[in-house]
C-alpha cells in the first residue's frame, strides 16, 4: 500500500556491498518408495538481504541507523538497489527498448506493467517489476524504438502507458529495458550494535526483505 511505502533508495553505497538473493518455499515429501513429491508453496520468489556486510565505517553505520529510524523499523518499505539482479539484462550490458517481453497490442489496451523474464526453455520465470528508475524505461512497439512522446512509465507502480495515437496495434510485440528497484522492509525492529566488535571487524546484521508494495 502506498500509504506504507517510502519513495526512497536505501544508502547506495552501503546496498552495493550487501549478500543477498532470491529465496523460495518448497515442501518435500518423501515417498515410502524413496522418490520424492515437492511442491512449490509460493507462486513467486522473495528476496532478502543482510545490508550489513555493506556497512564500511562509522559514517555508513549512522547513515543505516538514521533510515532505520525513519522507517520506524519495520513500518515503512523503501526501495533497495540489488546489484546483481537490478537492471532487464545482465549487469554488465547496456539497457535496451528489446530486453524483455512485456505485452502483445490488441489496437485497444493502453498500459501494460513492465515485467522480467528468467529463463526460456523449461519453466520461464515472469517476475512483476513494480519499481523502475525514474528515466530509465525505454519501449519499443514490433522492433522500433518508442520515442519519449509515446508513452509515460509511472516509476512507483512500474505501468507503462502509451498515448492517444500510439496504442500497439493488434499483434505488435512491447518490449522494454529498464533499471529498477526492489521494495523491501526492515526484517527486524531492532539494530544492535557494538562498537568494540565493530571496529574489531565484526558487522551487525542488517537483514531486509522484499515485499509487495
Amino acid at each position: 500500500m502506498a500509504e506504507d511505502f517510502h519513495e526512497v533508495l536505501f544508502p547506495l553505497d552501503v546496498s552495493l556491498r550487501a549478500g543477498g538473493g532470491p529465496q523460495r518455499l518448497t515442501e518435500i515429501v518423501t515417498l515410502a518408495s524413496g522418490r520424492e513429491h515437492r511442491n512449490g508453496r509460493w507462486a513467486d520468489s522473495r528476496r532478502r538481504y543482510d545490508a550489513g556486510f555493506g556497512l564500511r565505517g562509522l559514517d555508513a553505520l549512522h547513515a543505516v541507523l538514521a533510515f532505520f529510524e525513519e522507517r520506524r523499523g519495520r513500518l515503512y518499505g523503501f526501495r533497495f538497489r540489488d546489484r546483481v539482479d537490478g537492471r532487464s539484462g545482465p549487469p554488465g550490458r547496456a539497457i535496451g527498448p528489446f530486453d524483455q517481453p512485456i505485452g502483445t497490442g490488441d489496437g485497444a489496451t493502453a498500459t501494460f506493467p513492465l515485467a522480467k523474464t528468467y529463463g526460456s526453455g523449461f519453466a520461464p520465470y515472469r517476475r512483476r517489476i513494480a519499481k523502475p528508475v525514474a528515466g530509465s524505461v525505454r519501449i519499443a512497439i514490433s522492433g522500433q524504438e518508442a520515442g519519449p512522446e509515446a508513452f509515460a512509465c509511472n516509476p512507483t507502480t512500474g505501468l507503462v502507458t502509451f498515448t492517444p495515437g500510439h496504442v500497439p496495434a493488434p499483434g505488435a510485440a512491447v518490449t522494454a529495458g529498464f533499471a529498477f528497484d526492489v521494495p523491501v522492509r526492515f526484517d527486524t525492529d531492532e539494530l544492535t550494535v557494538d562498537l568494540a566488535a565493530f571496529t574489531a571487524g565484526e558487522i551487525p546484521r542488517v537483514p531486509l526483505v522484499e515485499i509487495v508494495p
